[in-house]
């Protein structure tokens, strides 16, 4: 179990505004063994019933055939244990017999108007009535039976969102290849929980329940299989509760619609252009004061462990601190342009975005540029003095040219800005 964050922390309350027989299955979760079929069809709901669903089980379905009746199947073992009205949505584009056998088995079938995995799942969200939403593949990797025990740590640790961690559970033979076990997953979690503070072992697990007001909450716009990412993104961002319980993984019944390395590249790629701070800003300000540091060293002549510095390492130093200043100047066009869900925390990269002028940008640069470019006045002087003759190539004169080029990025970037940022 882990979380990120408690600000914005919700308790919920659909669960309390139930009859307390429900409250008596919330408490028992998984451990009952009710799972009379016609218990749990008296408590489906339909999309046009005026009775309000307490839960709604969501599974997107792409030709889903061989999995999609036992996954349903499941979900109503729960539904008959938890004793909560519920409805059950396929998200189905599919062009077998998957919805047929949805609506055979009460569930509402709703076909999303554009393609997509993310979007398959933003639609049926807008659609669901329950106060709690319930989210997995109709593969039949997911137990849906195990949806009460998943429910109830979610109101114990009064969580907004509640997680099946398979990596911290039981995975079974075949049911994910090595290549997603041992490195994507752990890696792509990783990458989250550096970036976005998620705190969580297995941020792509597709198996979650999270109240209805913290999907309104989250600001969810991706359509596809990065939307896993998106969510656990958002939900640290906005300070949402999330909290984990281990699952078991089953192996899928169907063909796989994954694509590892092309889906892979979506999530980390939407990650990073989401923490500019991280992609732009915390490397070029690195770069920047290594740059510095090499050139003010070299310009010094100060001794670095009995070895003294070249001109070559000063044009070294200046190409870093050039480049620095350019690809940390992207973090804030990045923050100003865009609308990212982690915005750069840098205390320069805040203070530029949230009070530089054009007037305090463009003097600022023009100060630079006329220290620089003093120095160059006075090398043309002394190239005129000498009748054009050539000139020995200074450190001092690499430090001017540096300045006179760092002078011009800023008073174009501040004209940059104040255009994107009317």
């Amino acid at each position: 179990m882990s979380s990120s964050g408690h600000g914005n922390q919700r308790h919920p309350t659909a669960a309390e505004s139930t009859a307390q027989s429900f409250e008596d299955d919330f408490e028992r979760g998984a451990d009952s063994e009710l799972t009379d079929d016609h218990e749990a069809d008296d408590l489906l709901v339909g999309a046009d019933s005026d009775q309000k669903p307490v839960l709604s089980v969501v599974m997107p379905t792409l030709n889903e055939e061989d999995g999609v009746a036992e996954c349903i199947t499941r979900a109503k073992t729960a539904i008959a244990t938890l004793g909560m009205p519920t409805e059950i949505i396929l998200s189905d584009s599919s062009t077998d017999r998957t919805p047929e056998i949805g609506r055979e088995l009460g569930a509402i079938i709703y076909e999303p108007d554009q393609p997509g995995y993310g979007y398959a799942y933003r639609y049926a969200f807008d659609r669901a009535r329950g106060d709690y939403i319930v989210m997995g593949d109709a593969d039949t990797t997911y137990d849906f039976e195990q949806i009460p025990r998943l429910l109830s740590h979610l109101r114990d640790e009064d969580g907004d969102m509640v997680m099946g961690s398979r990596l911290e559970g039981e995975i079974k033979p075949g049911a994910m290849p090595s290549l997603h076990q041992y490195i994507g997953n752990p890696f792509l979690t990783k990458f989250l929980n550096v970036f976005y503070g998620a705190g969580v072992s297995d941020a792509h697990s597709g198996f979650r329940i999270f109240t209805k007001e913290a999907y309104e909450t989250m600001d969810l716009e991706t359509t596809g299989m990065e939307f896993a990412s998106e969510m656990i993104m958002e939900a640290g961002a906005k300070d949402l509760a999330i909290v984990e319980t281990p699952i078991v993984y089953h192996e899928r019944e169907g063909e796989e619609t994954l694509e590892s390395f092309r889906d892979g590249w979506r999530h980390v790629h939407f990650m990073l252009v989401n923490a500019p701070g991280y992609l732009f800003s915390a490397p070029g300000l690195l770069m920047c004061l290594l740059g510095i540091s090499v050139m003010g060293v070299t310009f010094t002549g100060t001794a670095v462990n009995g070895v003294t510095l070249g001109l070559h390492s000063m044009i070294a130093g200046s190409l870093l601190t050039i480049v620095g200043y350019q690809i940390s100047s992207l973090g804030v066009f990045a923050a100003v342009t865009s609308d990212p869900i982690r915005k750069p925390e840098d205390p320069i990269t805040q203070r530029v975005t949230e009070s530089l002028s054009l007037e305090h940008g463009a003097t600022a640069g023009l100060l630079v540029f006329a220290v620089g470019g003093l120095y160059a006045v006075g090398l043309l002087l002394q190239w005129a003095t000498n009748g054009f003759a050539s000139l020995e190539f200074t450190m001092g004169a690499m430090a001017a040219f540096t300045a006179v080029v760092i002078g011009l990025q800023t008073v174009f970037s501040s004209f940059f800005l104040s255009a994107v940022n009317r």
